[in-house]
């Protein structure tokens, strides 16, 4: 009733105004900052593409599962030291780094907490994707991945309650178990599948892991266009909020690697912390401040998820374009160093034919 109340004072409002820059049916709007309801449109065209999405994603983790060993991946639980580094990066750096920008940039108490509530989500899928096209450790990062959304379920509230205290009571935020439950399902099944591939048809896991690393790569880029298509409303947010949402993730990713080469782990798994932390599960974040907070609370921050899983895919893309030039001229170093390496040797045989024992060789004549 309330809601239909705030539309009808919004169509009067807006009708008297004569403006056409916030739309009539707009659940929320304030100047030109407006929030407006799914229609049907929307439901649909959700549904759509969340089951397509979903099943893309299952396929995509099934092909990454191919890519991991059984032995090396239980060697890292029986002796978890990088899922501890990732562990400190996770649910140490990150929130430690939402709550100091939060007091930085003097936000607004509900853009606080709804920049901690994304430090303290756990890592999201397309860091094992990414951990792939990186020539990361897959062992650690599918590990580090199931371990970080398990935790979740205990660390979120405590460090929600640690860090918002001074913002909001924590009690007030609702965490979605089940959706939880679901993302870890939605890892483990498929990358246990993979797994078993791997271990029985070596041969043919390859060939899937390829196709896979490809469609996941179009999946990242199809989930931040379907995201601009289903919040199709108009919002304009504070541009401190920018700022944090594109500093927040090139943090994450520059803290988690060096934490992680502190503790001495090796460059392929300094690489797959760093993609853990930095790329969060933003998903789970925005279904949190959705049950948590009101319209006219969500008008101030909703879009705040999608600004960090826009830079969070930017930079990981930067990450991903700088390694692939790095790649290409250390090979083409190393190439250059075999080649000189040959003509040493082959200068050095040549020389020691035409003097050794007195002998001379028909090329010095």
């Amino acid at each position: 009733m309330q809601t239909y109340l705030l539309l009808q004072q919004l169509k009067a409002r807006s009708l008297t105004e004569n403006s056409s820059v916030c739309p009539l049916n707009a659940t929320v709007c304030n100047g030109t900052s407006c929030v407006l309801p799914e229609d049907n449109f929307n439901k649909i065209l959700n549904t759509v593409l969340s089951t397509v999405l979903t099943i893309m994603l299952a396929m995509v983790m099934f092909s990454m599962g191919c890519n991991v060993e059984l032995k090396k991946f239980w060697g890292h639980i029986k002796r978890p030291w990088g899922i501890f580094v990732g562990f400190l990066c996770q649910f140490g750096i990150m929130p430690l780094t939402g709550f100091v920008l939060s007091v930085a940039f003097n936000v607004l108490p509900i853009q606080a907490v709804a920049v901690l509530i994304m430090g303290c989500c756990p890592g999201g899928t397309a860091s094992n994707i990414l951990a792939y096209w990186v020539d990361g450790d897959m062992d650690l990062s599918v590990s580090m991945t199931t371990c970080s959304t398990v935790l979740a379920m205990g660390m979120m509230p405590l460090c929600l309650f640690i860090y918002t205290k001074m913002w909001t009571d924590a009690g007030s935020i609702v965490l979605p178990y089940d959706s939880i439950g679901i993302s870890l399902v939605a890892l483990v099944v498929p990358v246990s599948f993979g797994m078993y591939v791997n271990h029985r048809w070596p041969h043919k896991a390859k060939i899937i892991l390829k196709i896979g690393s490809i469609v996941g790569a179009i999946l990242i880029v199809l989930i931040a266009v379907v995201a601009g298509i289903l919040y199709k409303g108009s919002w304009i947010i504070s541009p401190k909020l920018w700022i944090i949402g594109t500093i927040f993730p090139a943090a994450g990713y520059s803290l988690g690697f060096l934490l992680a080469r502190v503790a001495g782990l090796t460059w392929n798994r300094c690489r797959t912390v760093a993609l853990e932390t930095g790329l969060q599960n933003t998903q789970l974040c925005t279904t949190i401040v959705q049950l948590s907070f009101s319209p006219e609370q969500l008008e101030l921050m909703f879009t705040f998820p999608l600004i960090y899983s826009i830079f969070q895919v930017l930079f990981a893309l930067i990450i991903l374009a700088g390694y692939c030039i790095y790649k290409r001229y250390r090979c083409k170093t190393k190439t250059d160093d075999m080649k000189t390496e040959e003509e040493t040797k082959s200068k050095s045989v040549s020389s020691s034919a035409v003097t050794n024992g007195g002998f001379i060789s028909n090329e010095s004549k």
